[in-house]
């Protein structure tokens, strides 16, 4: 019968195994899983946030952070902008990435995500995934302590979008207190992720105009609700247009169909048309900056004048998901800043 190989030190008592779990993150920090927003407190949001304006600004420079790191990409829906910003980010800090597709993983035979976490657990530092479906998939990756998991989006949230866009708001308004923000469209998980973000910061205004049927889960309301009403802010929802707030500092608004989803109404189209994004809407606010979290539809969920006028910074706002990404990386990994 065969056995297990063992090193001995010059005393001649046993020694751990080269290789093992044990060994290879003996002196290391403890992972951080970044599942939802809630999770984390605004402390430790307002530090992500900041960390990634360091890197969008230049005030941090990438010097081989995480370059004893292995990270694992899965995303089992389509990306552009976060699959990048992260493999980007990670090479960046001089961590290597090992990709999966919808297809490479043993989940399409039948091996449970939570067997797969625990084998990933032991060979990966940290797993990136997009499940865009049951956010109690990325839990059960998430049930180990060797390896950290980031909610790259789900069907309800999608936290590493709000974090950037708190970066954008931080890098334009130079505040991520007392703004208000007026979101339009779908109810979906990066209107969620905003609901669990800008509440937790004093004086923030955000105003939800969601289309009848299309709006939030009502989870996500109360929750932002209660953290607005702590800080002196306001979340409010409603679906229509009739009372929309005087003053805006951001104008928001996101693809009508979200990634991974379908829409039962073949009318929707219908439901939405009066929430679309164009002039008339952006001149009530004139010193109001855009934002969406794209990819955009010109003429559905806004006008081209809009996305491409003066007022958008949507592609500033892409870019700085790569900035927010090194800065989650590092969290994750269990770096202090």
């Amino acid at each position: 019968m065969s056995r297990r190989p063992r090193s001995l030190t010059a005393m001649g008592s046993e020694a751990p195994v080269a290789g093992t779990g044990e060994s290879r993150r003996r002196g290391r920090p403890r992972p951080r899983h970044l599942l939802s927003l809630a999770d984390l407190s605004a402390e430790e949001i307002r530090l992500l946030v900041q960390r990634g304006l360091g890197y969008a600004t230049g005030k941090i420079c990438s010097d081989g952070q995480l370059k004893d790191c292995i990270l694992g990409t899965f995303f089992a829906k389509t990306s552009t902008r976060t699959r990048t910003a992260f493999t980007s980010g990670a090479l960046r800090l001089g961590a290597r990435v090992i990709a999966y597709g919808p297809d490479d993983l043993q989940l399409n035979t039948g091996e449970t995500l939570h067997d797969t976490g625990r084998v990933l657990s032991g060979m990966l530092d940290v797993l990136v995934a997009r499940t865009a479906s049951d956010p109690a998939e990325l839990a059960a990756l998430a049930a180990q302590d060797k390896m950290a998991v980031i909610n790259a989006m789900t069907a309800d949230e999608h936290p590493t979008q709000a974090l950037a866009d708190l970066t954008t708001i931080l890098q334009q308004l130079g505040r991520v207190e007392g703004v208000t923000l007026l979101y339009l469209g779908e109810g979906n998980n990066t209107a969620a992720a905003l609901a669990l973000a800008l509440p937790r910061f004093p004086g923030n205004a955000l105003y939800f105009r969601t289309p009848p049927g299309y709006g939030l889960k009502r989870l996500f309301v109360e929750r932002g609700a209660a953290w607005a009403n702590a800080a002196s802010g306001v979340l409010d929802e409603r679906h229509d247009l009739t009372r929309l707030p005087e003053h805006v500092d951001v104008v928001y608004t996101t693809r009508w169909q979200t990634t991974g989803t379908q829409k039962q109404d073949t009318h929707w189209r219908g439901v939405f048309d009066p929430f679309r994004v164009d002039s008339a809407l952006m001149d009530r606010y004139p010193n109001a900056i855009f934002m969406h979290d794209l990819p955009a539809h010109r003429g559905e969920e806004v006008t081209a004048s809009v996305l491409d006028g003066e007022a958008s910074i949507v592609f500033e706002q892409a870019e700085n998901k790569l900035h927010s990404a090194m800065a989650v990386l590092e969290w994750c990994a269990g770096r202090d800043y």
